[in-house]
């Protein structure tokens, strides 16, 4: 897990090109993937069913964590997605897993490498930071605290923030306004096609991350204007 940043990091750097920078959570700061599986594969020993593998759960990452379940109800039952949404079991279902994500969320999580640092320089540099994200406010907020990261951003919007959610633009928009930037000042920096339609949706850049969860799809097919290895390269024009 990163250590603390050093004392004076930044210190030599020029002001950022942008005004804002906006980040997607899961797969772009902090690989959740791992206790996400966990309550999943709690779910599904609690109903009767096989536990699935990790890899599973990586791609079926990115929608929230109800399509998550969904999506591992659908396998594990051999049926269409849809189906599971019409089930009249599904809401005790979804309760179920809810009290074992809650009782995972945080535990096996960790910071990608330079996440921290490059936080705090930016914001040393006055750029505003948001997390927008798809997975529900209540498990957004015990991550971030987790990590200690809930300080180093201005703006949280999760995916039960606003009536809409990734891909719909209204999240990034809404951080925009509220920190009176205009979208050609502005980044976003997730890991999926999700977040590429999202940010072209809303007029910004945005550059990916190889690593995270893209339903098992390269981030390259989705056409961003930069791919990058670390969540540092960020902080590359400011150098």
């Amino acid at each position: 897990m990163d250590g603390p940043a050093q004392a004076g990091a930044g210190a030599d750097l020029m002001a950022p090109p942008w005004k804002a920078v906006l980040f997607d959570l899961d797969g772009t700061l902090i690989e959740t993937a791992p206790e996400i599986a966990d309550a999943v594969n709690d779910t599904l020993q609690h109903l009767g069913h096989d536990p699935v593998e990790q890899t599973r759960v990586d791609a079926w990452i990115g929608h929230g964590t109800r399509e998550l379940l969904i999506s591992a109800l659908a396998n594990s039952r051999s049926c269409a997605v849809q189906d599971v949404r019409r089930s009249p079991d599904l809401p005790d279902i979804s309760a179920v897993f809810t009290r074992h994500y809650e009782r995972r969320c945080g535990t096996r999580s960790r910071l990608y490498p330079g996440v921290r640092e490059t936080l705090i320089t930016l914001r040393a540099h006055g750029c505003r930071l948001a997390v927008v994200t798809n997975k529900e406010g209540r498990y957004t907020d015990v991550v971030l605290r987790a990590h200690a990261l809930e300080g180093l951003f201005d703006l949280v919007i999760s995916g039960d923030t606003l009536p809409t959610k990734k891909p719909d633009p209204q999240g990034v928009l809404h951080c925009l306004q509220r920190f009176s930037v205009h979208p050609e000042d502005a980044l976003f920096v997730g890991d999926s096609s999700i977040d590429a339609a999202t940010a072209r949706r809303a007029g910004l850049k945005v550059w990916l991350l190889p690593y995270g969860y893209n339903m098992g799809q390269s981030v390259h097919a989705c056409g961003p204007d930069r791919v990058i290895e670390t969540v540092q390269e960020v902080l590359e024009p400011v150098a």
